[in-house]
């Protein structure tokens, strides 16, 4: 197939992988890509957030899916266009994205289709904010309703902090605010034609930057999978993704279609495992990041032929996709100044040094090319992804690489995936 991705990062970079280990040689193409995604896949130059620019070069390169990679061009009705020109698409129409656009909509979709989840009071003033703080006590949970690329949450008990960040948001739209839930957090991505959903295996990331969930909130410092706690408290990763399947997938899909918006795409639930039962924190409209670089290396079934099922409507002729039963974890590498203010433009060594440890690969998140070799260009720069027969193996490769990758003032947690191993 030719294929063409849309986005610059390593959840992108991780997707292209793991078309190019298939059997089948498909002809990818990328935009707007990065340094390591320019390795794997033909870059062009496209604007992925353009519907009509999308839609024309896919047409006219007679490209037979496209995988929409980041939120924003879903948010910007890229798959609609793309649908309505009758090219494949995986990835939902912009209403349906608003899943992930607006914590409002994703709260009021949970409450039609009976999805557990927590308190929320949408609020557009202080005043309001204020309010619902004291009604919902503390740690407060402050989320900016629209997109904000994985940082528009705090978790805090300076009920101050939690206002000054409310009031970030409020000169351009609504907070929400909602009630803490207290308990350990699984990813668990869908695929969804529409009408039916296929799980994938769960894992589990890290969002604060620093060791022992310290420091303040990122778009994710590294992940792993399988989940093999979950066997004590459920029975088993199936068990579990039964019950995900069943109480929160299954009736949101079936919701959006009810109201004329189905989803076509990767539905990302968001869950925390309380004391009272499996909640819904938040639904995303796409893979998730840093998740898809540890769920997609232990994926056995192809997945160009998944992605291409849901995107023309037949998942039906799939079964539940398999796994292999390796561990994955994953390592991210940040800049100096991450999350805040990320210091960009300096040089990465050693990549090659680190690819070269056994069981691991590279997936680039913010590299670009220059005249004296690679240099990172965002906050998060690269994934270092380490897969072995156990955690401890998987986890020591990881950072057995990472610690042959040089970037000044660089970052990265040193406790990714310690207390599986632990325990």
């Amino acid at each position: 197939m030719k294929i063409l991705v849309l986005g610059s990062g390593a959840r992108e970079h991780a997707i292209i992988l793991a078309l190019r280990s298939e059997e089948t040689e498909h002809e990818i193409l990328a935009a707007p890509g990065n340094a390591g995604i320019a390795r794997d896949a033909t870059l062009v130059e496209l604007d992925p957030n353009d519907p009509a620019a999308v839609t024309g070069f896919a047409n006219a390169q007679a490209v037979d899916l496209v995988v929409i990679g980041p939120e924003a061009p879903l948010v910007a009705g890229v798959a609609d266009a793309l649908r309505e020109r009758g090219i494949p698409v995986f990835g939902p129409g912009k209403a349906a994205a608003q899943l992930e656009g607006s914590k409002a909509f994703a709260k009021r979709i949970m409450e039609a289709a009976g999805v557990p989840t927590g308190r929320a009071v949408r609020a557009h003033t202080r005043s309001e904010v204020e309010a619902a703080l004291d009604e919902l006590g503390a740690p407060h949970v402050v989320k900016a309703d629209g997109l904000a690329a994985g940082k528009g949450v705090i978790v805090t008990d300076d009920r101050a902090a939690a206002i000054a960040h409310a009031e970030t948001y409020l000169a351009t739209g609504s907070v929400l605010v909602e009630e803490f839930l207290d308990g350990p957090e699984v990813s668990l991505f869908f695929l969804s034609d529409g009408d039916r959903v296929l799980p994938l295996s769960p894992a589990q990331d890290f969002k604060r930057l620093g060791d022992g969930d310290s420091g303040p909130n990122t778009g994710g410092m590294g992940a792993y999978s399988p989940l093999p706690w979950l066997l004590e408290r459920f029975g088993g990763e199936d068990a579990f993704v039964d019950l995900v399947t069943r109480d929160v997938a299954e009736p949101v899909i079936r919701r959006l279609d009810a109201e004329g918006t189905p989803f076509i795409g990767l539905l990302y639930a968001g869950l925390i495992l309380t004391e009272q039962g499996v909640k819904v924190i938040e639904f995303n409209a796409r893979f998730g990041d840093p998740e898809t670089q540890v769920v997609l290396p232990r994926l056995v079934d192809p997945l160009s032929e998944l992605l291409l099922a849901a995107a023309s409507g037949h998942l039906e002729d799939f079964d539940r996709p398999g796994f292999a039963e390796a561990v994955a974890v994953t390592v991210v590498l940040a800049s100096e100044g991450y999350p805040v203010k990320p210091l960009t433009g300096r040089a990465l060594t050693g990549l090659e040094e680190a690819a070269a440890v056994d069981g691991v690969h590279l997936a680039h998140a913010a590299t670009a090319e220059s005249a004296d070799g690679l240099v990172a260009t965002g906050g998060r720069v690269l994934n270092v992804v380490g897969l072995g027969t156990t955690f401890a193996e998987a986890r020591g490769r990881a950072y057995r690489a990472l610690s042959r990758i040089g970037l000044e003032g660089g970052q990265y947690r040193t406790d990714i995936a310690a207390r599986v191993v632990e325990h």
